[in-house]
């Protein structure tokens, strides 16, 4: 009877040991993903949309990417961006600051993007510091990114939606 007792024990302690050992194995396969960074150069042009005071825009960034998950990045970028006006009035050139979140939405390559930071005025003297958001739509691939956003100030009297290509690539 103890011989049975403990063999009961046994396949009991085995069948837990097998079932501890695949369900481990199957959540830490499935949930497992490489954290990376990601770096891409941009450039966009942009119609402002507020205001008669600019023309057009166009300006070139760089952006740090952290991917979290498969799904979802935070963003830093800087650049340079040149609001052009016309006749006899200079043109506003501001150096933007910003950090962002990216969530893919739809097969890994559609998504949308919140951003936020400020613009710092450095030519033809101005001198304002402007806060900026700006809310995105994109397509990327691996190394391929295009994106629409609209680009809010609020201190250069104007506001831009601008399209973005940009070119990226794992660090």
């Amino acid at each position: 009877m103890k011989n049975l007792q403990n063999i009961r024990i046994l396949f009991v302690a085995a069948l837990a040991m097998m079932y501890t050992t695949t369900s481990s194995a199957q959540t830490t396969d499935s949930t497992n993903y490489d954290q990376k960074f990601k770096l891409g150069f941009g450039v966009s042009g942009g119609i402002p949309t507020d205001g008669d005071d600019y023309d057009w825009a166009l300006g070139g960034d760089v952006r740090l990417q952290y991917d979290l998950s498969k799904k979802t990045s935070i963003t830093l970028t800087t650049g340079f961006t040149n609001l052009f006006v016309g006749d006899d009035v200079p043109d506003l050139g501001f150096i933007p600051a910003k950090a962002g979140f990216k969530a893919f939405v739809w097969e890994d390559q559609f998504y949308v993007m919140g951003e936020v930071g400020a613009g710092f005025a450095v030519t033809n003297g101005y001198n304002e510091t402007s806060i900026l958001w700006a809310p995105s739509i994109g397509y990327a691939t691996k190394h391929l990114d295009i994106s629409l956003r609209y680009e809010d100030y609020d201190k250069f009297d104007t506001n831009q939606i601008a399209l973005r290509f940009a070119y990226g690539f794992e660090l």
